[in-house]
Formats: C-alpha cells, structure tokens, sequence
C-alpha cells in the first residue's frame, strides 16, 4: 500500500465539502435553560391544587386581617402552602441539575484528536473535526474511525464495533470476495467511533458529522418522546381525584351552609347521604371517581331541588339584610377553602421528592448512580428489559474458555518442556499486547483473540513479555483471511529453531502429519463440533522443530506441511459471572428478558441459553434477526413482539422500534446498553440504564448508570424500585387518613355552629409538618427483597388500591367518630382534666375552652403518630414495630414526638393552646397507643394460626 496513489482533495475542494456536507461534528442537543426547567416542575397536578388553594387562601386572610381586625397569623396558613410548594419544586429542581452536571464531562467528544488525511498529494495531521467528506485518511492499529468511509486498500484489517452493533471483532476489506454478506455494516465501509484493532489501511470518507451512522444515533438519541412514567401517571389521578372530590365537598359545604341560613336543615343534613354515595361507588362498584362523581353530583341538585320545594315556607324573615347574607356567605367561603387546603395533602409533593432524592442516594450504594429521579420508581414497574449482549451480559473482552493441549498432564502449563513450549509459542506467535497500566483491570491492545491467549498465559502465571525477550525472531507469517493461519519462527530459549503456526483449526490440520499424544482427528473433531456448537471461536496450534539449515518460510509463504498437531482453544466472551442469577431473579419477578444484538443468530441464541432465557421448548418464532425484524410491518411487530426474545444482527434503530412496539402494547420498558448503538433505545425507554464503562452517548441517553457493568445491579434497582412504591403507598395511606379524620372534624365543626375545633395553625402542624415527616418516615423505609417475589403491578391500577381505600374511609372515619366524641363532650362540659369526664354530668352547650382544644390537639397528633407505626407494617404483613434498618424511621419519630412536646408545652401562645397536665400527657398516649397494640395484636394471632392451622388463612 502506497500513499503516493492517492493525491486527495485540494484546499478548494476542501472548503467546497465543508461548504456542502457541514463539519465533522455532532450536534449538541439544545438544552433548556434554568428557569425553564424549574417551571416545568410546577406541571405537577398536586402542585397545582397546591397553587389555587394557595391563592384562595391569601385572599381569605387579607380579609381576615384588613376587615375582621385579625393578628398577623391569619397568613401563617398561606405561606406554609407557598413554603410547601417551594420545597417540592426546588429540591426536585435542585437534585436533578446536580445529576446533569455529574454526566455533563459525557459529552466530551475529543473532536480536537489528530487524524492523517492525504490533501494535495501530501500527508498531514488535522483536528478529527475538520476532516470532510472525499478526504482520504490513513488508519493504523489503535485508533477511531473519526467518519464514516470507503475502504480503498487494506492489510489484515480488523475493526472493533461493538459500539455499534455489538460486534467486537469485524473483518474489513477493499476485495469483493472477502464480502460478508451478512454482516451487519459492509466489509468494505468504517463506520464513525468505531476503533482498529488489528492492521492499517487507506479510506475515502463518504459521510461526516450528523450524517454518519454515529451522528444518526446520536440525533436519535436526543429525541424526547415524553414517554409518561407510571409513577406520573399515578399521581396525575390522584391529582385529579382530590381536586375533584376537594372541589365538589366544597361546594356541598356552600350550598349546605347556605341552606342551613334559611332554616333548612334538615335538608342540608340529607346532602351527606349523596356525599356517602360517591364514597360506596367508588369502592364497592365503579372502582372510578368519574363516574361516581357524575352521579353523586346529580345527587346532590336533586336534594337541593327537592329542599327548596319543600322548604320554601320555612324562610322566617324573606327580606333579610344583603350585608348580613354576605358575610355569611364569605364566612362559608372561608370554611369551604379551609376544608380544599386541608384535604389537599400539602406535604405529598415534598414527600414524594424526598423519598425519590433519598432513594437516589442509598441506590448509589448498590452502584446504581440515577440521573433523573423518577427512574427510581419506574424501574419497580419495569415489565420488560431489553438489554444488548456485549458488556452488559458478557464481559466484553474475549478469555479462552478452555485450552486442550494434548501434550500436558493437566489443564494448566506446568514446568514441563511441553508446557514452556506451548508458553512460548503462544507469546511469540502473536501481534497483541497487555496493558497493565491499571491494576484492576488488564486491557488488551490488538486482536482480542490473540488477547485472550496472552491473558490464558497470564492466569498460567507466564509473563509474555518476557518469553519473547529470550527468543529471536527469524521470519514471521501474518495472520489474514485468505490464508487464516499465522506462522512464526523463532530461535527458541532452548537454541532451536521453532517454528509455530496457530490459525483455524481445520487449516492448521491440513499442515500436519501428527497429531501430540496420538490424539485421533476424529476425537479432534468432535471437541471442534461441540466448542462451536456453543458460538465459540477455535483456534488450533502446531509446531515443528527445524535444522540449522531448513527454510521453510519464502516469500511470506509456508513451505512445510509436516507439522505437529499440539492442540485447540475455545475463545468467548464469556458471561459475566452474576447474570445468571440475576436474570433468573427478575424473570421470577414476572419480567421479560429480551436480548438485542448485533452479534450472529447462533452466538446470541448460545449467549441465551447460558443466563438462562433460552430454553429447549423455545422455536424460531422467538428469534428474528435485525432485517427481517426490519422488514416486518407494524401491525406484525405487535402481533410478534411479546413472542421474541432475541434480536440478532440488530442494527440501532431496531432497538428503538422494538421499545416503542413494546410501550404502544402498555409495558413498562427498561433498556441495558453501553454502545452508542444503544442510545436511541436508552432515550425512548421508560428507563435508560447504560453500563460504567459505556461509551459517553450511551450514558447522556441513560437515567441511570450501572457502576459496576453488573447485570445483578439491575435486579437491585428493580427491588428499590418496587420498594419505593410501597414507600409511597404507605405514607399516601397515612396522609389521607390523617386528612379524612381532619376533613370531617372541620366539616362537622361548622355544621354545629362552633368555631373550628382545629386551628390554622394546628392544622399547619398536622397537615403540613407532621404529615411530611411521617411520610418521609414511611418513605425511608429499606427494600425488601419480598418484593421480588411479586409479578410487576399494572401500570393502569390507581395508586390508592381498594385495601387502602377502605382504611382511608375507614380508619379516618374511625379517628373522626373519636374526635367527635370528645368534641361533643367538650361542647357539654367544663373540664380542666381529663378524668373529670368520669364523673362530670353533660349540661348546656357551650365554646370549648382552650385547654379543651387543646386536649383534642393533641388527641388528634398521637392517635396519627401511632397510626403511622400501622402504614410502617401495611403491606409486609410484618410487626409495625419491627424497625431494625429504619433508622431514619427511629429519627423521624423521634422528631414528631419532640416536636409535639415543644408546641404544647413551650409555643403554646402560638398554637393557640395551652400548657396540658402530666396526667392528660400519660392518658392520652397510653390511650392513643392502642391504636397501634390493636393491630399488633391481630398480627400476632394471624401469624399463630398460621402456623397452627394454616387451612384458616
């Protein structure tokens, strides 16, 4: 090959290609700016509520405090939701700017490393980014093809991409007759980002920049198709649920209210009876607030039809004052709005964020590092996991995977002359080399076949380099297609001359007369067969010992064919060690495997069959291969795409289309890669997991980066994922019930003509702060590997399932029939303890006192607090008490009940309560505890009988 054939283009024709075809780099994606990305947080339905009720209640207050003469506490209310807000939007905001700055050195694509290009006749250097299409470059071993490009000549050429197509050894060349029809990009192109392994040659770029087959991945890569997670999905319904409901209660209360100014009574108490309907029919028949909502609406016109009917005659004065019926009405518009921003959980949206943030962090430690919050959860949805195969499931570096010298006594090299000559033959035989730089890890620079002899050598405890430092090398045959064998001869560290040939097995028989250990070549065969049976690349080896004064290589061409048969290899990229298992784990959490590939339909099918996902029963309808995945129509991907669990031969968009086809089918998809061929399909999935060692296109495409390359960090991420769920489950069942109890106690509380029996600013204790806490309490709970056990849940189902709707209603009704007890009992006598109600008649209603409210404060906090040890136990079956590796559970708690001390007994002039007695401190939450110990207690039976007569259960 010489450069003196090709002249190149000229300066002209160089700005004329630049002019035409653009420069050779990619096109960043654009980014939002700041601002923007924090606005876009405020999308949220919650948040949302948030805001109207918010608004509403800063209205409300300014009333309060210009027109009614009220204390500046009027707007404690309102800034607490605002500070709610702030909170939710800005740590969620903040979390997710840090995890882009983590990953933006990704985006670094060396666009400025020297390449050789021939212009004008002459050979110079220039940035990679200003090659342009015509340019002819020259390529050596170990460096990336900077552009896509025409193979004009070519020796023993060997291309690494697997970036690309997964293929980490590809055989190039300019002579038709070496064409591969099946490979997956022609023989004859390189293809951008891809890297020379082995030889050198002389190219004509076709395609620069975006234009390439890198730069096109990489365009589809930055493709938002704002693919909905199910955690969105999830709480945009109960967004809408409890604005809804919120809402039309609301608006029961005005008209209700109203209808209670006129002397109506009792038909304003028939309005609970459509208000309990939308209740029943959306637990018991609807399993929807839709449709329950329609018909509890119509409920409620006809009720007040039916009211001013037949209550027309009951007005006692028809002219009353307009003024008077105003400030009624706003009074009713104020309980109305109190009753929204109470039954809005106002700490959810910061809860939610928190534990997403709090499962960024420990994820971390199971060497999963999440870039976008919400893929903490969305992986505990996960249905599918489309993964490719090489570094993700294999090791990505070729090892031999078993050597059969027929000459040695075992399988390893020991000190016998035979063992030192099967050393030696191997390291002089061969073009590739070790870097040991990095301790950790070896890397091979060459072939990566002759790669994995040196590494065999390696664990044999055998230094190459210094095995070819005590030989002389005389002549050496290289390795290439036509001849697939490669010949050394060497002066041995012994004094002989050596001659070693290693290549395709069934060429090096051919030269052979003998075979080591009189091994028969059936019985060679036969090994052969069943090596490549399993995918696996062989290798044979011989040699022959020569005289002083034999020649048996000339002119580059071996003159002998009377050599020893010593022995074969089998060479693959191995399995890593842990995928089995962990493939296993997740398809026994009722997830799908499915491989895509760019490796051969045999290889990936071997690959299959070795973690586990390929199974004797399974048929070519489970197996298709890129172009004909290509070639199917859309309707007959859907119809297929469930059946298949391996892609061969995939190009990159093949990855892309199969994850669409699989989420237009409603699964959850979550995708594995490390090549930039991986990216489009990182980008669309629902989750993006690209591997640590990934090329820097695949983990900006990615939410979450697997550190260690471990297929088993999946499994784990899929357990935080379903865990975290639960988490959410179980603090949204503490929330609303402590909201239901709230709700009521306030909803009651203006039908009886008193003032609220809990003030704003307890509310904002309860509703705000505690809640939150305890959620974040709930939210930190550990993951269990019970989860794992379970099949993935149905994106479609409503976050608050029947179990937790009827705790809800349930057990908020029950705290509620509680509270009113005691608020009664406080309306009818005057106690300044609480043992005083064993013996203090009832008399004339009267205003609670306030250390009466106080009393009902606190009853209210502790039977919640205990409550929450309930939700910690929900779900799992187990002791709520049970809190070994809760720690920031402990902590939380301990918050609550410091808090609670604090706000009674020293901020009490701010809560509008006062100091209680120590005897009310112990009934209170001895009483309140039993809760907690009633559920204990049916656990603990429930396990016995289980136990005993499991047939009960």
């Amino acid at each position: 090959m010489k450069n003196e054939n090709y002249t190149g283009l000229t300066e002209k024709e160089v700005q004329d290609s630049r002019a035409r075809h653009g420069e050779n780099v990619l096109t960043p994606p654009e980014k939002d700016p700041l601002w923007r990305l924090f606005l876009r947080k405020f999308h949220d339905p919650l948040i949302i509520i948030l805001l109207i009720a918010g608004t509403l209640s800063i209205g409300i207050s300014c009333y309060e405090y210009f027109y009614l003469d009220s204390s500046v506490a009027v707007f404690f209310e309102p800034v607490g939701i605002f500070i709610a807000i702030l909170l939710a939007t800005g740590l969620s905001f903040i979390f997710e700017t840090l995890a882009d700055k983590e990953f933006s050195i990704l985006n670094q694509t060396g666009d400025e490393e020297p390449v050789q290009v021939i212009r004008s006749g002459n050979t110079v250097k220039i940035p990679r980014k200003e090659v342009v299409v015509g340019d002819i470059l020259i390529i050596e071993t170990g460096e990336e093809i900077p552009a896509d490009a025409e193979i004009l000549d070519a020796v023993t050429l060997k291309v690494d991409e697997s970036t690309l197509t997964g293929e980490p050894v590809c055989n190039k060349s300019a002579d038709e007759k070496d064409f591969d029809p099946n490979a997956t990009f022609p023989t004859n192109h390189l293809m951008r980002g891809t890297k020379v392994m082995e030889g050198h040659g002389v190219c004509r770029v076709f395609a620069v920049g975006d234009e390439t087959e890198n730069g096109k991945v990489f365009e589809a890569a930055q493709i938002d198709n704002s693919v909905k997670t199910p955690l969105n999905e999830q709480l945009d319904g109960l967004g809408r649920l409890i604005s809804n409901l919120s809402y039309a209660i609301a608006g029961a209360i005005i008209v209700a209210k109203l209808l209670v100014f006129f002397n109506w009574a009792p038909i304003a108490l028939t309005l609970l009876l459509p208000v309990g309907l939308f209740f029943y029919l959306v637990i018991y028949k609807f399993k929807t607030w839709k449709a329950s909502a329609c018909i509890s609406t119509i409920a409620i016109f006809f009720t007040v039809f039916i009211g001013c009917v037949l209550g027309i005659h009951t007005l006692v004065e028809p002219q009353q004052e307009v003024s008077v019926l105003m400030a009624y009405a706003l009074q009713t518009v104020m309980i109305a709005v109190t009753l929204i921003v109470v039954a809005v959980p106002e700490g959810l949206p910061m809860a939610v964020t928190l534990s997403l943030a709090y499962s960024m962090r420990r994820m971390l430690k199971t060497n999963n590092l999440v870039r976008k919050m919400h893929a903490c959860e969305t992986m505990g949805a996960a249905t599918v996991i489309c993964t490719d195969k090489t570094g993700t499931l294999t090791q990505n570096q070729m090892r031999v995977y078993k050597a059969d010298f027929y000459g040695l006594t075992a399988q390893r090299l020991g000190n016998d002359s035979m063992s030192e000559m099967i050393a030696e033959g191997i390291a002089v035989n061969s073009t590739a080399h070790l870097d040991l730089s990095d301790t950790e890890k070896v890397t091979v620079l060459g072939n990566p076949t002759e790669g994995a002899l040196l590494l065999w050598l390696r664990d044999n405890d055998r230094d190459y380099m210094k095995l070819k430092a005590r030989t002389r090398r005389i002549a050496e045959i290289p390795f290439c297609t036509e001849r697939k064998y490669m010949a050394t001869l060497v002066e041995s560290a012994s004094g002989k001359r050596i001659l070693y040939v290693k290549g395709a097995p069934e060429i090096v028989m051919s030269l052979c007369t003998d075979v080591c250990a009189n091994v028969s070549r059936e019985e060679i065969e036969k090994q052969l067969e069943t090596y490549q049976n399993q995918a696996m690349r062989t290798l044979g080896f011989a040699y022959r010992e020569l005289t002083d004064d034999e020649n048996v290589i000339k002119d580059g061409t071996l003159c002998t064919t009377d050599l020893t048969f010593i022995g074969i290899v089998a060479i693959s990229d191995p399995v890593r060690k842990d995928v089995p298992d962990a493939v296993k784990e997740c398809m026994n959490a009722g997830i799908r495997i499915k491989i895509v590939t760019g490796d051969t339909p045999n290889t990936a099918k071997e690959i299959g069959r070795q973690i586990g996902l390929w199974e004797e029963t399974d048929t070519e309808r489970n197996i298709i291969t890129g172009p004909e995945f290509a070639a199917l129509s859309d309707e007959e991907v859907r119809e297929r795409v469930m059946e298949l669990k391996i892609i061969s031969r995939a190009r990159p968009m093949d990855k892309k289309r199969l994850v669409e086809a699989l989420q237009a089918l409603g699964q959850v998809v979550a995708v594995t890669g490390d090549g930039t061929n991986d990216a489009p399909a990182l980008k669309a999935a629902h989750v993006g997991l690209s591997m640590g060692d990934g090329t820097s296109v695949a983990k900006e495409a990615s939410d979450i980066t697997i550190i260690d390359n471990s297929f088993f960090s999946i499994g784990r991420a899929v357990m935080w994922g379903r865990s975290l769920y639960q988490n959410i489950q179980r603090f949204l069942l503490f929330q609303l019930t402590v909201n239901v109890a709230a709700c009521l106690i306030v909803l009651i509380g203006a039908f009886m003509g008193t003032k609220s029996p809990l003030t704003v600013t307890q509310m904002l204790w309860v509703n705000l702060i505690m809640d939150t806490f305890g959620a974040i309490a709930l939210a930190s709970l550990p993951p269990t590997e019970r989860v794992m056990r379970d099949k993935p849940r149905n994106r479609k189902d409503f976050i608050l399932n029947k179990s937790m709707m009827k705790n809800i209603l349930g057990v908020g009704g029950f705290f509620f029939a509680i509270l009113f007890g005691f608020l009664y009992l406080f309306m009818h006598t005057d106690i300044s303890q609480l043992t005083e109600l064993l013996h203090e008649p009832l008399g004339k209603k009267h205003e609670v006192t306030v250390y009466e409210q106080t009393l009902l404060f606190s009853i209210f906090v502790w039977t919640h607090f205990w409550y929450m040890f309930n939700t910690r136990g929900y779900m799992s079956g187990g002791s709520g008490l049970d809190l070994k590796g809760c720690r920031g559970f402990k902590y939380i708690a301990t918050i609550i009940v410091i808090g609670q001390i604090l706000i009674v007994e020293v901020m009490y002039d701010f809560f509008n309560i006062m100091p209680m007695k120590w005897q009310d401190w112990v009934i209170i939450i001895g009483l309140s505890s039993l809760v907690m110990w009633a559920r204990e207690a049916r656990q603990l039976l429930r396990r016995n009988t289980q136990k005993c007569c499991p047939h009960l259960i």
